[in-house]
């Protein structure tokens, strides 16, 4: 994705035409907690207390979780948000999905994923995952996974609008301002550089230092 980033506003700019689609599109960044902390809570509720579900059983399968909610998160961004696209409509998809985010990277109300994309996304991971473990290893999973999510989503949201000192969070701010404004190319992870490490897609050294 070249650079192309038109304002550092944190106004949102308008995408639809439709008052629903675009009311659909944004969101104030605290919605995710009042929305994944009840589920998180939840699983792991019934995990341990419906399930009896041994607690280092249950320590297992949510860091499992959280583990592969970290390569979910690297995943998506590379693939699936960062795609090439071909065409007019998959222009316009692009742009709704992530291009928008590089052209008003403050814009507050589109720094966190939506409940219209994120419900439907969740739902399909819980799924997915309930095909391949039992219903309260599941439940432990899915409650690491989720926590995953939520921490890179208010994660996201405070290195775009958070002043960072010093350690882990100033470190991992420089990392995802260097994706938005050197290389949209490299950089992917936004709550880690673990995986960018791992597949080679860092920084050049000139930008790190």
């Amino acid at each position: 994705m070249p650079k192309q980033y038109v304002s550092n506003s944190t106004e949102s700019s308008r995408m639809f035409k439709s008052d629903l689609l675009e009311a659909l599109s944004k969101v104030h960044y605290s919605v995710p907690l009042f929305i994944f902390i009840p589920v998180i809570f939840y699983f792991s509720w019934k995990a341990l207390f419906v399930g009896q579900l041994p607690v280092l059983s249950f320590v297992g399968y949510y860091g499992g979780g959280l583990f592969i909610w970290t390569f979910t998160e690297y995943f998506l961004h590379r693939f699936v948000f960062h795609f090439t696209p071909k065409g007019k409509i998959m222009e316009r998809l692009h742009f709704i999905f992530h291009g928008v985010h590089h052209d008003y990277p403050n814009d507050a109300k589109r720094l966190v994923m939506p409940p219209s994309v994120s419900i439907p996304l969740a739902t399909a991971f819980y799924f997915l995952f309930a095909l391949m473990m039992s219903e309260f290893l599941v439940a432990a999973f899915f409650a690491g996974f989720i926590s995953g999510y939520l921490f890179y989503d208010m994660s996201h949201y405070a290195l775009h609008h958070a002043n960072f000192k010093a350690g882990f969070w100033k470190k991992l701010k420089k990392h995802h301002m260097l994706h938005h404004y050197a290389e949209p190319d490299r950089g992917y992870g936004v709550s880690s550089d673990f995986w960018d490490r791992i597949f080679g897609s860092t920084f050049h050294r000139t930008n790190e230092n």
